[in-house]
């Protein structure tokens, strides 16, 4: 079982997957993360995060999604693992 941990925890080039949603999170908010294809199971590397660490750029697929801080706080998210 992978780990949860904050999408702000990870750097560029780094891997994760999207392991779900935060319990009581903002389900209209929920439904959008899922329409940009960040649905539990998917993988993204961190392309890009800005100087304080909002946005987060991440490329999901073969598109780049920027993320604020309290977007990404509503993911659930655990690092890839290494191959």
């Amino acid at each position: 079982m992978t780990e949860a941990v904050s999408l702000m925890m990870l750097r560029p080039g780094d891997e994760g997957i999207v392991l779900g949603f935060v319990k009581g999170g903002d389900l209209d908010y929920r439904r959008r993360l899922m329409a940009m294809g960040l649905v539990p199971g998917t993988h993204f590397t961190v392309t890009r995060l800005a100087p304080l660490g909002d946005p987060i750029q991440l490329k999901v697929r073969d598109s780049a999604l920027t993320l604020r801080k309290d977007e990404a706080h509503q993911l659930r998210i655990g690092r890839a693992p290494v191959a």
